[in-house]
């Protein structure tokens, strides 16, 4: 324990990329190292994922934090000073006991992603090295593939179509600083496409193009031509990533595409995400269904699991217990992992393991409501994920991490390896 016992937990309001309140906590050790880090928060959440602690009631519109730093600075303060921060799952587990309910709603997952992951960052400060050598105990890494919105929709842009990402993955991309490259000239190429047809109205909550499109398909089709425009190949140079985040327009095994004036059941989404696969060079559709249509997942995985990767973001929430029964019945072939649904680091490694062990990908992912904290693109590579997704390529909270990702590939030189599959 020499030199890493914790001597003080605090926490202080900060402000999310929405303008909305969120935690910063800080772990300070008998060493004098200091770690920080800031609780993020999603629009599109799952129903079993960890819940914020909010104030509710007139103030701030109901986000306030007030009771959540409260118990940063009381109760989890008073439990984690004097252990030893270099044992993660030792804090963690103080943390969930602390808490004793399965969505964190007594400390408030906001209060407790915030601590363990500034706990991992003090860690590592001090050992005296970067956070994601700290993770992977050495150079043999992987720098994740990134996924990067161009068209926001969804919750994300107030239901404007009800597809919620519609993203490109540079697949042809050599190393990291290439694809970042080619996203750059997408997303110009977006804007000026969209700018052209008098469409141009602004950037949704994760900084893709507002969509004002007529159709689901016209945002895919301009996609494909952006692409085009930019000078790369639809398919070879640069696939394409789709979040429909289903469950926030079905329920019960009903789709309701407001934009498409269509009414379906699971079976008729099935058949409209296949079409789509079999005309758009789709690699990844996440959340083709509903978390309350295991079924309709499982019979969309049995169709289309051998052509392209099904992510489980709603469905599983970051649970290794839901990832174990998912991948033993075929639910889906990959999972997206997020720390503030677990509301732990262990809890996020323990999810991302269980789907390691199921030879499923992985793919770390930020929130809707970000903040300028790096510490995911430092998970994304320590713990080898196969992509990584943090939004668009516009809005600072965005690109920190998108820059993060390229600092750490320099660092590697010759040894920085960008994920291919």
């Amino acid at each position: 324990m020499s030199g890493t016992k914790i001597l003080s937990v605090c926490g202080q309001r900060v402000w999310d990329s929405r303008g909305r309140p969120t935690i910063e906590a800080q772990v300070e050790l008998s060493n004098g190292s200091v770690g920080r880090a800031i609780a993020p928060a999603g629009a599109s959440t799952g129903s079993r994922e960890a819940v914020d602690l909010r104030d509710q009631g007139k103030v701030l519109g109901g986000f306030g934090v007030k009771n959540a730093l409260r118990n940063v600075n009381e109760d989890i303060a008073r439990r984690l000073e004097g252990l030893d921060a270099s044992n993660q799952e030792l804090i963690d587990h103080a943390l969930i006991e602390l808490d004793g309910t399965k969505s964190k709603s007594k400390l408030g997952g906001n209060a407790t992603v915030a601590v363990s992951m500034a706990n991992l960052q003090a860690t590592a400060a001090a050992a005296g090295i970067p956070l994601w050598k700290h993770l992977s105990n050495s150079e043999d890494v992987r720098i994740p593939m990134p996924e990067v919105q161009i068209f926001g929709g969804g919750a994300h842009a107030s239901g404007r179509v009800d597809i919620q990402d519609f993203m490109a993955v540079p697949t042809g991309a050599q190393t990291f600083d290439h694809a970042m490259e080619m996203i750059a000239e997408i997303y110009i190429s977006a804007g000026k496409l969209m700018d052209e047809a008098g469409r141009l109205a602004g950037v949704a909550d994760e900084g893709g193009w507002w969509p004002n499109f007529h159709s689901n398909e016209e945002a895919l089709d301009t996609l494909v031509c952006a692409i085009e425009h930019a000078n790369f190949k639809p398919g070879d140079d640069i696939a394409i990533s789709i979040d429909v985040a289903a469950s926030q327009f079905g329920e019960n095994g009903k789709y309701s595409l407001g934009l498409d004036n269509e009414e379906l059941d699971a079976d008729g989404m099935i058949d409209l995400l296949g079409g789509w696969i079999d005309r758009y060079p789709i690699v990844s559709i996440e959340d083709p269904l509903g978390e309350d249509d295991p079924d309709g997942f499982k019979a969309f995985t049995k169709k289309f699991g051998h052509r392209i990767q099904i992510i489980g973001d709603d469905l599983l929430v970051t649970n290794a217990e839901l990832i174990t029964e998912a991948a033993g019945v075929g639910t889906c072939n990959s999972v997206l992992i997020k720390p503030n649904q677990a509301g732990t680091v262990t809890e996020t490694k323990e999810a991302l393991q269980a789907a390691q062990e199921a030879n499923w990908s992985c793919v770390v992912s930020a929130r809707s409501g970000e903040t300028e904290d790096t510490t995911i693109a430092h998970l994304a590579v320590g713990w080898k994920a196969d992509q990584f997704k943090v939004g668009s390529f516009a809005r600072s909270e965005r690109m920190a991490k998108w820059n993060e990702i390229l600092r750490i590939e320099k660092s590697l030189g010759t040894n920085a390896r960008l994920n291919k599959t």
